[in-house]
């Protein structure tokens, strides 16, 4: 399973690359092959500059040796060894009309001291943070998400949308760092679902990432945007960066395990302001955002 997950998400970050170049038209990845010491390595691209994308980071990797402390006191071992491998992606747009985007698909195996499987899962999910509401907007990004879900569950798509919202709430802000999507986790063989099963449905969610985001782009890349409203899409990535710098479990998982950190803090905006008790003008579009990301809604009710 570790090689044919592998073998897809190169597939993957080949086709999603290839798309972005094309949209942005002038930005071109660059590419980063990377050797982790303890074990693996992998393939960072990141763009800059671009006339859609002001940065964005496609990255794949596949890493194993023996498991980090950090792993060994989450699972209850004293030792053991470990197989991870996945795609994680983040794009900025320069027009604070086009939400940033992150996704993630990961796969994970764990050895005993003999070499045998004694568990394997998979992960990922991907989320929309936008500047400025466009409600048509989140309601194309959710229903591409649950027509990817329904095609392999009936119930994954409020399952998993559930886990979103709960997972991208930034709770020192006590506001949701977007408008969702999909989180999932420890998808494993069961009664119901084979591994198999869980690779064809964690691959579908990849295969609709495009679909969910770039149609969007195309809608809103062209707007035209005022100094004020970029400062307010700088002034809204700080609340991104406070996000992925104090609650997100990937990144800080990165920092205490001695990973990659150029990889890692691929994920950072370019320009971000932190203004002292900002408030927004009442009534104003982006009140509103804030006023949505109260409260987790239902985008397709």
């Amino acid at each position: 399973m570790k090689q044919q997950f592998y073998t897809y998400i190169q597939n993957l970050q080949d086709s999603i690359c290839v798309a972005l170049e094309k949209v942005d038209g002038v930005a071109v990845f660059k590419e980063d092959l990377w050797k982790r010491p303890e074990g693996g390595g992998g393939r960072t691209r990141v763009l800059s500059n671009g006339a859609v994308f002001e940065k964005g980071g496609v990255n794949i990797s596949a890493v194993e040796g023996e498991l980090p402390q950090a792993l060994r006191d989450n699972f209850g071992v004293s030792e053991g060894a470990f197989f991870a491998c996945g795609l994680s992606l983040v794009l900025h747009p320069k027009n604070p009309k086009v939400p940033t985007v992150h996704a993630n698909w990961r796969y994970f195996e764990m050895y005993d001291e003999q070499g045998n499987v004694v568990t394997q899962w998979f992960g990922g999910g991907q989320d929309l943070t936008p500047y400025y509401l466009f409600e048509e907007d989140a309601v194309h990004f959710h229903r591409v998400c649950k027509d990817a879900c329904d095609k392999h569950d009936p119930n994954f798509y409020k399952a998993f949308k559930k886990r979103c919202d709960n997972y991208f709430w930034n709770a020192h802000r006590n506001e949701a760092r977007g408008i969702g999507g999909l989180f999932f986790d420890y998808q494993k063989q069961d009664e119901t679902f084979s591994l198999q099963d869980r690779f064809c449905f964690v691959t579908e969610i990849g295969n609709s990432f495009l679909e969910s985001y770039l149609p969007i782009v195309a809608k809103r890349r062209n707007l035209s945007y005022t100094k004020s409203e970029r400062d307010w899409q700088e002034i809204r990535r700080g609340r991104y960066v406070e996000f992925n710098l104090v609650h997100d479990k990937g990144t800080l998982f990165g920092l205490k395990t001695n990973g990659r950190i150029e990889s890692i803090l691929m994920s950072l905006p370019p320009a971000v302001q932190w203004h002292y008790n900002f408030q927004p003008a009442p009534g104003s579009g982006e009140a509103r955002l804030l006023e949505v990301l109260k409260t987790p809604k239902d985008w397709l009710c």
